[in-house]
């Protein structure tokens, strides 16, 4: 098995003694100048109700240059009563990362939220191919023009490798994953389209082997897909796969992109620093890798705070680990 490519520890405590002594030069371009650079995105996930926190939005704008509303998008969230849509929230976030010339990535068309979704619960499969379609169309119908990547179908496998239960699945079949990508490309055909999961960062076990299979398919049958998102929820760094750049570099032959979604890692200091470099280097590595979106800003604004994941703290401060990061994005191995 092939490794993730190291500019080893040394280099790398070199690189962060510099970076530090020079963060605030740093800070006009910060993450996604650098990520620009190499011609690729740095983005955060954004909630609307934080767009007032001056402090979060100071941040937002200096270092990031894409956005993904975190969890604006999702069904229930837009949704809530059948052709009812409900826009306002993820808009908020839409409007903010284009006035600052941010990409806008969009979550959650087709996902696990649906399922707490009580008028969908009540469909035959009819109507629940209907309401599907619908809800694809409208939404990305609203965003065209502005969200320029979709997530269409999250987290749509088991461990197992086998097809989620969901209201989707247990009504239509695994079908209505190829339903939902060829409704979002319909509706903005200019618009990137992405299958999004979690656990699939190691290509061994059966989930991954299974979103190889739909992916290598979709692209046999000409079904849209552009792209894979890997989410990467890492409680700590020895979570991270050895083959975790072969994982991207394989997913990328098959002739999608690859995109890093849903970036954290548990930890603090050096060995939380030492592994975001491993995780942006893995990405930086690989061409097709098109960029990667941490799953928040601060600490305090993060699903799980108790580990500390993100890259600046509860104050906005930039942590160790914001450095390891810029170093993997401007001190990359030979490869890159």
């Amino acid at each position: 098995m092939m490794r993730a490519p190291s500019i080893g520890r040394a280099l790398l405590a070199g690189a962060l003694g510099v970076l530090t002594l020079t963060g605030a030069a740093a800070a006009p371009t910060g993450l996604g100048g650098a990520a620009a650079a190499r011609g690729r995105y740095f983005g955060a996930a954004v909630q609307p109700s934080r767009l007032t926190d001056p402090v979060y939005t100071r941040i937002l704008g200096q270092e990031f240059n894409s956005v993904t509303p975190e969890n604006a998008l999702e069904w229930d969230a837009v949704e809530p009563a059948r052709n009812q849509f409900t826009f306002t929230a993820a808009g908020r976030v839409v409007d903010q990362a284009r006035a600052g010339g941010a990409a806008v990535r969009g979550r959650g068309l087709v996902s696990p939220s649906a399922d707490h979704v009580a008028w969908l619960a009540g469909l035959g499969a009819d109507d629940t191919r209907a309401a599907l379609r619908a809800h694809v169309t409208a939404t990305v119908t609203h965003f065209r023009g502005q969200v320029g990547t979709w997530d269409v179908v999250s987290e749509a496998f088991s461990d197992a490798g086998t097809v989620r239960p969901s209201v989707f699945a247990n009504r239509l079949g695994p079908a209505y994953r190829e339903e939902a990508f060829r409704a979002a490309r319909a509706a903005d055909p200019a618009a990137r389209l992405c299958y999004n999961d979690f656990g699939i960062e190691d290509l061994a076990p059966a989930k991954a082997q299974a979103v190889y299979d739909l992916v290598r398919d979709f692209k046999t049958r000409a079904v849209p897909i552009d792209c894979v998102g890997l989410e990467s929820h890492f409680p700590d760094a020895a979570a991270i796969p050895a083959a975790y750049a072969r994982t991207i570099a394989t997913f990328a032959a098959l002739g999608v992109d690859v995109e890093i979604t849903e970036l954290d890692i548990g930890g603090s200091g050096s060995t939380q620093a030492d592994a975001y470099r491993r995780v942006v280097s893995s990405c930086v590595v690989v061409s097709r890798c098109r960029g990667i979106t941490v799953w928040g800003i601060r600490d305090s604004d993060s699903w799980r705070p108790d580990l500390t994941p993100l890259l600046f703290d509860a104050t906005g401060a930039r942590k160790p680990a914001y450095y390891g990061a810029l170093s993997a994005l401007r001190i990359c191995a030979p490869a890159c």
